[in-house]
């Protein structure tokens, strides 16, 4: 599985956020979080390096569904398959026509993908900061309370609707 430092998706929910406008990034990470049982859409996933410098680029579609049962494929450049019964977590590579399982808990702990396919309380796991207002998008920055778990934070923006963005930084900054 790839340890990106920098995520960037473009989300589709199957559920939206209707409803008033919210005072900030936070509020509208608990009703995303409290009101979405199942989301997917396509991602396009960036890494970038030192200043900024695009290393790598993938693309694909996901499919989510509370609690811990998702669907990730990679499509480009590499195929991938990344699936979870909500138990185990199945990684399939395309390339080396090999599977690799996984207990759920010991595949996703505190990751991005626990924080969306999790039923659990975001602040259990996540240490959480209104970030204010860029890009159109309120942001909302989560730090894990592990600090195992090979990335330093989390940044989710979030249109008036939905999530539209996921900012990961890993260790290495």
């Amino acid at each position: 599985m790839r340890t990106p430092l920098r995520i960037c998706f473009s989300l589709a929910l199957l559920v939206s956020l209707a409803g008033p406008a919210y005072a900030g990034g936070i509020e509208r990470l608990q009703t995303f979080y409290h009101d979405v049982r199942a989301l997917q859409g396509d991602f396009t996933q960036t890494v970038y390096g030192a200043k900024m410098k695009v290393r790598d680029r993938a693309e694909g579609t996901f499919a989510i569904q509370r609690p811990g049962r998702f669907h990730w494929d990679y499509q480009r450049p590499y195929q991938q398959l990344i699936v979870s019964d909500g138990t185990k977590v199945w990684i399939y590579d395309t390339d080396l026509e090999q599977v690799t399982v996984k207990k759920l808990d010991e595949a996703v702990g505190s990751t991005p993908a626990q924080l969306l396919s999790s039923s659990e309380a975001l602040e259990r796991n996540f240490t959480l900061i209104d970030a204010g207002t860029a890009d159109d998008l309120q942001w909302v920055s989560l730090t894990p309370r592990d600090k195992d778990t090979g990335f330093e934070s989390i940044r989710l923006g979030f249109d008036d609707h939905s999530l539209r963005s996921m900012v990961l930084k890993d260790n290495f900054g």
